[in-house]
């Protein structure tokens, strides 16, 4: 383990006995979206948005830097529809490029073009409410170039479609390589803001480069499933099932080496999963959500005055907005979020395959996260259990640790590699 983690880690393991509980912690607010440095924008959220999930894409193709720092400078700080305006036209750009390489036979040019073009469209519907018809229409606008950028993979990015509850979970698949062998498999679970387009750039290279197939999916209450009245569940693990029902059909899937590794809220979701579908064969969360009732107690949004609300920007106001949606909260009563995560548990002890922690070194600042992650370390039965704190000095501080995901797939398959070795 890297010298500057280690270190991290036996800080960590030192100070988790100090018998914070849930209670004492739920006094003190713990902004997730608060990434201690600043990387353009004055508004906080904007700012977390515009570091981790646009510009942390990077090494994944999901955006040129040139593209997105031009973009920035267009918006107005804190501004929603400034936000909505400027990446939609970076996303046109992008499109008409890679359109031209299509048809013009630049297969390369193409799929890395519309693949951008793709995640800016993605970018664009932050902060845009359910209401909005642009959010349909942006939103099956992205998946739309998904696809024909995966078309143009070798192995391609397959879109495929699971009917669940009356509907289906829609999500990517990529083959580790051509052909029908079984291979290692990591399904990539995400929380409560994530479009099954963002676990793509957030991991799938890292993945396909290790040899392992590819999977994510939108369970109930992502991507565009809420405008279908399938907001977040307590039973997660009830979706997640036709999940691995969908994996473990497919021959080039190794049923013996079957993970999943969720970020935030799926953090949760994943080991929910785990402890009542015995085929997953390992798990990894970043970081762990044994109880999203008390985290989500410690929320800025859960906890303001209307008269904090009031001083809002109209991005994060937005933000909150589609967040209450999609737990099926009234999108003005932000607090109502708590209530809502009562349910969402896990139970550590229960849970016997292998299992990794990763937490960004910011994010642990958090003592209810602290006290979790303790919680489900002692509670973890398996010995191949490791928990990772990722160091703010290497850029890897922040929720998901979306701004350095090279570090990510290192410590991730580097772990995943000795479980199935």
């Amino acid at each position: 383990m890297h010298g500057r983690i280690m270190a991290l880690a036996f800080m960590f393991m030192a100070t988790i006995g100090s018998g914070i509980s849930g209670a004492e912690e739920s006094k003190t607010a713990f902004d997730a979206h608060d990434t201690g440095i600043r990387y353009h924008f004055n508004d906080t959220d904007m700012d977390f948005n515009f570091g981790t999930i646009v510009l942390g894409a990077a090494v994944n193709h999901g955006c040129e830097i040139g593209e997105a720092f031009y973009t920035a400078s267009k918006i107005k700080d804190g501004n929603a529809a400034s936000w909505q305006k400027e990446w939609f036209q970076m996303a046109k750009r992008a499109e008409k490029r890679g359109e031209e390489s299509l048809a013009a036979g630049h297969r390369v040019s193409a799929r890395d073009q519309l693949q951008r073009a793709a995640y800016y469209y993605r970018i664009s519907l932050l902060s845009i409410l359910p209401s909005d018809p642009r959010l349909k229409e942006r939103a099956e606008k992205s998946r739309s170039l998904m696809k024909k950028a995966g078309a143009l993979f070798d192995p391609p990015l397959e879109y495929f479609e699971i009917p669940f509850d009356g509907t289906v979970l829609p999500g990517y698949f990529r083959k580790a390589a051509a052909g029908t062998k079984p291979a290692k498999t990591l399904i990539m679970i995400g929380g409560g803001e994530t479009f099954a387009e963002d676990l793509v750039f957030y991991i799938a290279p890292q993945t396909h480069d290790r040899g392992y197939n590819f999977m994510t999916v939108d369970l109930p209450g992502q991507g565009l499933l809420p405008l279908k009245g399938k907001v977040f569940r307590h039973d997660m693990d009830v979706p997640m099932r036709a999940v691995v029902d969908y994996a473990t059909k497919r021959k080039d899937v190794d049923p013996a080496r079957l993970a999943a590794y969720g970020y935030s809220g799926g953090g949760g979701f994943v080991p929910q999963a785990a402890m009542n579908d015995k085929r997953i064969r390992a798990i990894a969360m970043n970081s762990g959500v044994m109880d999203a009732y008390l985290l989500f107690s410690t929320m800025p949004a859960t906890r303001a005055t209307q008269e904090e609300m009031d001083s809002w920007t109209s991005f994060h106001t937005n933000i909150v907005k589609a967040i209450c949606w999609r737990w099926g909260v009234p999108m003005d009563k932000p607090s109502d979020l708590v209530k809502a995560n009562k349910d969402f548990t896990f139970d550590p002890e229960k849970i016997a395959v292998p299992a990794l922690l990763i937490v960004g070194e910011g994010e642990v600042k958090s003592q209810e996260v602290q006290r979790q992650q303790a919680v489900i370390m002692r509670g973890l039965s398996n010995p191949m259990k490791k928990m990772v704190i990722t160091p703010a000095d290497e850029g890897a501080a922040n929720h998901c640790v979306m701004e350095n995901r090279s570090l990510v797939g290192q410590v991730l398959f580097d772990w995943l590699d000795e479980v199935f070795k």
